[in-house]
């Protein structure tokens, strides 16, 4: 392709996406599409084409398809999931980041993109409250980020060589990381990996309020050290998935330092609100972790794929992966990224998150965060209002609540309504989900099965979330007729075919 064929495409592209990006809003948020009807749409079925196809042609019509087959969390009616839209700016950035193509692994393949990365570390480090010499990477998100945390966490606080020896090299003793029962499922993937095995997470129960419950953590801790065991790694969650809460922070930071421990936050989705003034104060406690994981592409609205992994001390990276095959000869003065996590070959995820830091600043991201607070707070509100919804939590941008018929809303304490609500709400949730009016997830709280929106979202008004309460209402009220009609009761009176979450 030469350069004034990729320059038409390119415009005409852009030119399109520009338009289909305009028209979301006026669209559903998904449509209602089986596996087979998608590959059948897209042509997904055939062989490797043995000739070839005019770019221009393949690249207009594969956007439309994508358009027409997709979900879109950049609709302004997107609650499902911790998934923000694409900042415009960011999408520009990964277009550039494409032409570049560096591998920011090592500083001389890489200068400027290695450059950007150590300052686009910092700035995020700043953003959140944590020291500006922290150091840290940019990686695929939150799970990675995570994980390259938890590794970091292994080296520095076991007690002994464990990269070189393994985790079992000590008569047995037995690594332990601590977490509470809200905890993302990352940590067992991080157990898994590390060699420490699920069963060295202790899985510590949580209080009314959804937080890690720090007199059974304290509790755990002895017993375990009493016991041999080597607890090496305390998680504080700072928004947890399901509703948004924050763990006393403080407090876990001090239990740390005082049994010297390796605290780290796993911020992924909740760290970026520690920039809002009126956040959380357990947020503040960012800067006393040891380690911190931050999204930037769910609360600063980056394009997938964009996670970063925060140290307080750098080094600490560095004892968890460098090595030296003589194949390597980069200069110790400069950063090398390859030093600081697992991968070789690393692409320019910085530029995206560095551009838009750039061009929105920290006041335009404090606007913005706060700005989805409020709006999920204003849900709430609505929910509360409503005579057919029960408001469960609201936690940061996390609103759980609830389809409850009005005949029932004062017998929601006996088994078998509870059984039929959990129910109910399942399927409303297929439902929502389906039908595209407005997306929103599902939690299990304290046991009762709920509806979930999360508001990161740069799209979303006070409209949007003004017509969640009568969407689901409307809605809510069509499954509860059906199941009626199908025979199934709040009582038991008749059980029905089993249903699917």
């Amino acid at each position: 392709m030469d350069g004034a064929t990729f320059r038409a495409h390119g415009h005409r592209l852009v030119d399109q996406l520009a338009e289909l990006l305009e028209a979301i809003p006026q669209g559903p948020v998904t449509v209602d599409q089986s596996p087979s009807a998608v590959r059948h749409s897209l042509n997904l079925t055939g062989p490797l084409p043995e000739t070839g196809t005019d770019a221009g042609v393949l690249l207009e019509s594969t956007a439309s398809a994508l358009f027409a087959h997709s979900l879109f969390n950049a609709h302004p009616r997107f609650f499902g999931y911790i998934t923000a839209p694409p900042a415009p700016i960011g999408v520009l950035g990964d277009f550039l980041a494409a032409a570049l193509n560096a591998n920011a692994g090592a500083w001389v393949l890489s200068p400027a993109a290695t450059e950007i990365e150590r300052q686009t570390v910092r700035w995020i480090a700043e953003l959140v409250g944590c020291s500006p010499e922290s150091g840290g990477l940019l990686v695929s998100g939150g799970n990675m980020a995570n994980l390259v945390c938890f590794w970091a966490a292994r080296a520095a606080a076991s007690g002994w060589n464990v990269r070189e020896e393994g985790v079992a090299a000590r008569n047995g003793r037995q690594l332990l990381a601590y977490a509470s029962a809200e905890t993302h499922t990352w940590i067992q993937k991080a157990a898994d990996l590390s060699g420490i095995g699920t069963s060295a997470v202790r899985w510590i129960p949580t209080g009314p309020d959804l937080r890690i419950d720090l007199t059974a953590l304290r509790a755990r801790l002895d017993a375990d050290t009493a016991a041999g065991g080597v607890p090496f790694i305390v998680v504080g969650t700072a928004g947890s998935v399901s509703t948004g809460a924050v763990d006393p922070l403080v407090e876990l930071a001090a239990l740390c330092r005082e049994r010297q421990i390796w605290f780290h936050v796993d911020g992924a989705y909740g760290g970026f609100a520690a920039c809002v003034p009126d956040a959380p104060g357990d947020l503040r406690a960012l800067a006393e972790a040891d380690s911190v994981a931050v999204d930037p592409h769910k609360w600063l609205y980056a394009p997938l794929e964009a996670g970063c992994a925060l140290v307080r001390d750098p080094e600490t990276l560095r004892n968890a992966f460098a090595y030296h095959p003589p194949y390597y000869h980069f200069e110790e003065t400069v950063t090398n990224y390859v030093d600081y996590g697992p991968q070789n070959s690393r692409g320019f995820r910085a530029l995206k998150v560095w551009l838009a830091l750039r061009q929105a600043g920290a006041a335009g991201y404090r606007q913005m965060i706060a700005g989805d607070i409020a709006l999920s707070r204003a849900l709430a509100e609505g929910v509360r209002a409503s005579e057919e919804l029960e408001l469960v939590t609201q936690g940061l941008s996390i609103t759980t609540f609830r389809f409850v018929p009005q005949e029932l809303r004062a017998r929601t304490a006996e088994s078998s309504v509870g059984e039929y609500l959990d129910r109910l709400n399942r399927q409303l949730l297929d439902r929502l989900q389906r039908e595209g009016e407005v997306f929103v997830s599902n939690a299990v709280v304290r046991g009762r099965f709920v509806l979930r929106a999360c508001i990161v979202n740069f799209h979303t008004g006070v409209g949007d979330v003004e017509e969640v309460p009568s969407i689901v209402t409307r809605v809510g009220r069509s499954v509860h007729s059906l199941l009626r009609e199908e025979g199934v009761e709040a009582g038991g009176a008749a059980a029905g075919p089993p249903q699917s979450g």
